[in-house]
């Protein structure tokens, strides 16, 4: 049992909406049942599949908006690449995630005391044409986002008590 609730209705809609949605809502409830940002500190109040669903949402942010060098810079490489997260993945049946995962952890270590030193926008920008080895792991995560939400939809819908207790 956990301490985390959704109400249903809530819940009715966002899966009503699709995917995203429904992932949303519980990465949502995770973000307000811990009261902020996943520390060390609020990472002992969860179990780890509520972990490994928020190491995916960030991975799903990050690669999203920016690459995997845009994840790194921001500090997440040591969360994703330093924690059990492609083996998690695995367990949830993600296979070709938890692949994309591993490959971006062994450029992650050969790369990432330079991708996250502190620098300015212009420098920044620079780092996507210095580490270009990352634009094909970019690219798989962008041509199977969608399938892969869908499988951390199905899990979660799946293992729904592991995630947060559903309230009338």
């Amino acid at each position: 049992m956990t301490g985390i609730k959704i109400n249903d209705q809530v819940l009715r809609d966002a899966a009503s909406e699709g995917n995203d949605a429904f992932v949303k809502a519980f990465v949502d409830a995770i973000y307000d049942y811990i009261g902020g940002p996943l520390t060390a500190e609020t990472m002992s109040m969860l179990n780890a599949n509520q972990i490994t669903l928020l190491a995916f949402q960030i991975v799903h942010d990050e690669v999203m908006d920016g690459g995997f060098v845009q994840l790194i810079h921001n500090g997440y490489g040591p969360f994703i690449f330093k924690n059990p997260f492609a083996k998690s993945l695995r367990t949830w049946g993600m296979k070709e995630m938890a692949k994309l995962i591993n490959k971006a952890h062994d450029l992650y270590r050969d790369n990432h005391e330079e991708i996250e030193k502190e620098c300015s926008d212009e420098e920044f920008m620079a780092l996507f044409e210095r580490y270009p080895k990352f634009d094909d792991l970019d690219d798989f995560f962008i041509e199977n986002e969608e399938e892969w939400v869908s499988e951390v939809a199905h899990f979660i819908d799946e293992h729904i008590e592991q995630f947060a207790t559903i309230t009338e």
